[in-house]
């Protein structure tokens, strides 16, 4: 049975790294004793290292251990074999790149089908979703194609943002480009507000935080729905 926390983000104003969901991952990782961190994305170009070593000071806090993949000989042996599995966010294209160059896309999607927990911040996140072309990152790599995970029968635009009234700047609205993207595409999209995230149990899929989250389909005017709503009805 799938067993997924998918967040929007990691760090929201006026909190540390993780810490606004600390709490809810101590109750989500309470069977739990070490946590495999797959630190891919890269945030601001970091090492493998330092990304893993701000993960582990996060998850110190709630008494869980973190070790990082790319300490591992054999990634997908690391994968098969973990209790849990969190997947940190940064840049999606570098993260999708890199599952693909080890060939651990398949591998991953499989163990989270059968049930082993799996946490996602931002780019951890998106690619959990059928395809990544709603993530807001630059496509600084190319992957092989922008196939995703597919754990969810939707696709997500973690760090959703309203529009601005306030500013004078005129560029285009996450809104926007996400009406650009079902011209050409059928997925619904939802727009996860910062301090959001979707807990996955089995076929339930329900958004959980303080915050609305909106939906997008196709030829359908974009709508709100609450926390604790059941989103397993869109495909």
């Amino acid at each position: 049975m799938k067993n997924i926390f998918v967040a929007s983000t990691s760090t929201v104003h006026g909190s540390g790294y993780l810490e606004y969901i600390l709490e809810e991952l101590n109750v989500f990782f309470k069977d739990i004793s070490t946590i495999l961190f797959i630190p891919y994305a890269r945030p601001s170009g970091i090492s493998h290292d330092t990304y893993t070593n701000k993960v582990k000071e996060a998850f110190s806090k709630i008494n869980k251990k973190v070790v990082g993949i790319h300490t591992f000989e054999n990634p997908i042996s690391a994968i098969e074999n973990a209790q849990a599995i969190f997947v940190g966010g940064g840049n999606t294209f570098v993260l999708l790149n890199q599952l693909y160059k080890l060939n651990l896309l398949s591998v991953l999607k499989n163990v989270v089908s059968r049930g082993t927990p799996y946490l996602g911040t931002s780019a951890g996140s998106n690619i959990c979703g059928l395809t990544i072309k709603n993530t807001n990152d630059m496509p600084i790599v190319y992957p092989p194609n922008f196939n995703a995970l597919g754990l969810v029968s939707f696709n997500l635009n973690p760090h959703y943002l309203d529009p601005d009234t306030t500013i004078k700047h005129m560029g285009e609205t996450r809104e926007t480009r996400i009406k650009e993207f079902h011209v050409f595409n059928n997925q619904p999209v939802i727009g996860l507000r910062e301090g959001s995230w979707l807990l996955v149990k089995g076929n339930s899929i329900v958004l959980k935080g303080s915050l609305l989250a909106r939906v997008f389909e196709p030829n359908k005017t974009p709508y709100e729905v609450s926390p604790e709503t059941e989103l397993n009805t869109l495909k």
